[in-house]
């Protein structure tokens, strides 16, 4: 029986073990793949208090990970099937196996979002990327292009003009919704050209990416870019499968909590890009983590 056991091993889930574990807690986290979430993709965070410096995604999600374990947390790999969450004692399963628990914190976070195009599911891994930083390298002297007009898409393409020929960068609207620091880092590269008001229809090619074919939304205009590679960069969608007919969600699906991470049903709490809220951000997450952790230490401690 452990006290708390945290779904999802981003930095809303590394920083809820490493409260719980430091708050004296017997403490599990499973994470299915490798932990750091989204952030462990990410090419530079330049944002993220205390370290004047950019630093990598993954170095700073393996720093988390490190000081997570170094107060006990206990953290594994695993698939989770299903969840028992009402009643006193939470049952997660997982692999096969049943792990019960007093609480339970909901990081699942999010995954990035699909343009739902015709061939795009084909042709992923074939020139169809959702992450610069683990694809871009096999793009090399090459050219691409990003779809997007936010901080993603903008880190996306920043990045990979330091890889690639030639970088388009597609937005559908004619501004940018990336902050001021990293639009204006994106129009100091010369290898980035912006493409305004236009949106991808199609994915060209037969076996791999050969080029898209594009339209502006406010001409109509119809043409093709021919690029080796396509990097989709629209945003996410809240991993909320698991829980979706039992918690509820909101017009996005991302789950509804108060201030202190509580969800509905006593004892299950939710933190990070799970969760319903305006801004999402690792310093963001990792503040929910906190205080999902301290709410969960709290119920326990008063059941």
């Amino acid at each position: 029986m452990y006290d708390i056991i945290i779904i999802g091993g981003g930095p809303a889930g590394l920083n809820a073990a490493l409260y719980a574990g430091r708050g004296g807690m017997k403490t599990l986290l499973i994470e299915r793949m490798f932990c750091g979430g989204q952030a462990a993709t990410t090419y530079e965070i330049e944002n993220y208090i205390g370290f004047s410096e950019s630093l990598s995604g993954p170095d700073l999600m393996m720093r988390m990970e490190t000081h997570a374990k170094r107060f006990g947390a206990e953290i594994i790999n695993g698939d989770v099937t299903a969840l028992e969450l009402d009643g006193a004692v939470k049952k997660i399963h997982c692999d096969g196996k049943t792990y019960e628990s007093k609480t339970v914190i909901l990081c699942m976070g999010a995954q990035r979002r699909t343009l739902g195009l015709a061939r795009e599911d084909a042709l992923r891994g074939s020139g169809v990327s959702y992450c610069a930083t683990c694809d871009g390298a096999f793009f090399r002297g090459r050219d691409v292009a990003v779809v997007g007009g936010g901080n993603a898409a903008v880190e996306e393409a920043i990045f990979l003009s330091h890889l690639c020929a030639k970088v388009y960068l597609i937005h559908r609207r004619d501004k940018l919704r990336a902050v001021k620091s990293l639009s204006d880092k994106l129009f100091e590269e010369q290898k980035v050209q912006l493409v305004w008001d236009t949106v991808v229809t199609a994915i060209n090619g037969d076996g791999t990416v050969e080029g898209i074919t594009v339209k502006n939304v406010k001409t109509g205009q119809t043409g093709t870019i021919p690029v080796n590679a396509l990097f989709i960069c629209i945003g996410t969608d809240a991993n909320t499968d698991l829980i979706k007919d039992v918690l509820p969600l909101d017009g996005y699906g991302h789950v509804i909590t108060n201030e202190e991470m509580a969800t509905k049903i006593p004892g299950v709490f939710a933190a990070g890009d799970i969760r319903q809220k305006p801004l999402r951000q690792v310093i963001t997450a990792v503040a929910d983590g906190a205080v999902a952790a301290d709410s969960a230490i709290n119920y326990i401690l008063e059941s």
